[in-house]
């Protein structure tokens, strides 16, 4: 197999025409020949056992011409693509037959879609803004009344009337015109006063009264109110209040902190809740810097990039975020039914994300060229075993489904960003230059996802069928799909 000419017809869009020769053909017929002897029934042979020069002649020298060129196919177009220094993506082909035989074997062209040619501008120096990290004690006692929140108990309040924040349990019965409608009868109900949970006007009416009260509460339902009958109406609620309930806080004292964590101080507590508040705000401001440096990249990117691999980033995160949803019990039909919308707008909604993801990871892969950035054996031996401790599968298996050649392409993207952030500009300030609201939201993980955005055709994908062919030249499509 060997490619004869390579020719660039339009942008990112080549043709190749490429040989295979008649031993590797009639090798591959006699692969399929094998396979498929077993169903083929030729007069006066037992079914399985005519020879292959019997069936060429009952059905024709070219019976297993199609399936022997699948075969080959793939591995053809990858071989010829490599040595003429092309990345493919996927996206449509063109496949044009020119001439196929036993003896001098298969001749065909097939013209496909190419990564593009990039350039970066400046990527040292980059000027970023990082914010500077400080947690404050309010911050601290902000956290430690969350935890007693928690760890709250309710109580009965015996010598009071009811407050806003109280639990009241209550009966309850509604009425309007004075006759009881549906739904608006409750026993004893647990109703946080000021949680908003009944319509406007009815826990606040609660407010000042006893347990054992029996009393009216006077409201009106909303005009936009669900139930239609009700709504706008004036209605008059029974109400009976057995019993008045409050949030009791635990002391916060060292007891507290015993109780709640590991720590035998409030003082231990305090500088653990402190750290972990400053690792957090520190890790938000290292994704931020990072979310600014590929902004900058992008930015600075030009490159005619085929809306292929845009549209392929965008169903590969349809494909995730369905994994997700499975992960949650449900699937992306299911949600899609309940959320009204259509796979259309929803592929729209992606759409910016995966723009930015291919941009970038064009970027980071020129900036790997032009810095000559390798990973050794040693950097991707550790990161197998990373990815088998993460799944809890043996490295061997992990090997078997990663192919290393990719493992070790995006090992290098990743180096070529941690490059471009060490060599950034990094100006350290208490609140961002520009609007928060101007800037745009971290995205942890761009970096990462990029990592296989660029619709690249992988030697581990799924193989391309080639299509019927015939002694005649001929067009068709062959798909590329990985």
């Amino acid at each position: 197999m060997s490619l004869k000419t390579s020719n660039k017809v339009d942008t990112n869009r080549y043709e190749l025409e490429i040989l295979i020769d008649g031993e590797a053909f009639r090798n591959a017929i006699l692969t399929v020949y094998k396979r498929e002897k077993k169903n083929i029934s030729v007069q006066g042979f037992r079914k399985g056992k005519a020879p292959l020069s019997i069936i060429e002649k009952y059905y024709g020298e070219g019976v297993f011409f199609e399936d022997a060129l699948n075969l080959l196919y793939a591995d053809a177009i990858d071989a010829a693509a490599k040595e003429a220094g092309l990345t493919v993506i996927e996206d449509e082909m063109k496949f044009d037959l020119v001439s196929i035989s036993k003896e001098d074997g298969v001749d065909f062209k097939v013209t496909l879609t190419t990564k593009p040619e990039v350039e970066v501008s400046e990527y040292k120096g980059l000027e970023v803004e990082k914010l500077i990290c400080e947690v404050s004690d309010d911050e601290v006692k902000a956290e430690l009344d969350r935890m007693a929140d928690r760890n709250s108990r309710m109580v009965t309040v015996e010598d009071r009337a009811a407050e806003l924040g109280d639990t009241a349990v209550i009966d309850f019965e509604g009425f309007v015109d004075g006759t009881a409608f549906d739904g608006g009868k409750g026993e004893g109900y647990a109703l946080g006063l000021g949680s908003g949970q009944f319509i406007p006007g009815f826990e606040e009416q609660i407010v000042g009264h006893k347990a054992d009260d029996e009393f009216d509460v006077n409201v009106k339902f909303p005009e936009e109110y669900g139930a239609k009958e009700l709504a706008g109406k004036d209605a008059t609620f029974k109400v009976k209040l057995h019993e008045i309930k409050t949030k009791e806080l635990p002391e916060i004292d060292d007891e507290f902190a015993k109780d709640v964590s590991e720590f035998d101080t409030l003082d231990e507590l305090k500088a653990d809740i402190k750290a972990k508040a400053l690792e957090r705000k520190v890790k938000s401001a290292d994704d931020d810097v990072e979310n600014q440096i590929i902004d900058k990249l992008n930015e600075g990117l030009k490159a005619e990039i085929p809306e292929a691999m845009f549209r392929s980033r965008v169903e590969q995160s349809i494909k995730d975020f369905d994994y997700r949803l499975q992960m949650q019990g449900m699937n992306l039909e299911t949600y899609m039914q309940y959320m009204g919308g259509s796979i259309d707008a929803l592929k729209e909604n992606f759409r910016p994300q995966a723009e930015r993801q291919v941009k970038i990871r064009l970027a980071l892969e020129k900036i790997v060229a032009l810095e000559k950035i390798e990973v050794s054996a040693e950097e991707l031996d550790k990161e197998f075993g990373v990815m088998a401790e993460t799944y809890s599968m043996p490295v061997e298996q992990i090997k078997a489904a990663v192919p290393a050649e990719d493992l070790a392409a995006d090992l290098a993207v990743q180096k070529a960003m941690a490059l471009v952030k060490e060599n950034a500009k990094i100006t350290e300030v208490k609140e961002y230059s520009k609007k928060e609201e101007e800037k745009k939201p971290a995205d942890k993980k761009t970096t990462k996802k990029a990592a296989s955005a660029d619709g690249e055709k992988k030697a581990t994908a799924k193989k391309p069928a080639a299509k019927k062919t015939t002694t005649a030249k001929k067009t068709a499509k062959a798909e590329d799909a990985e």
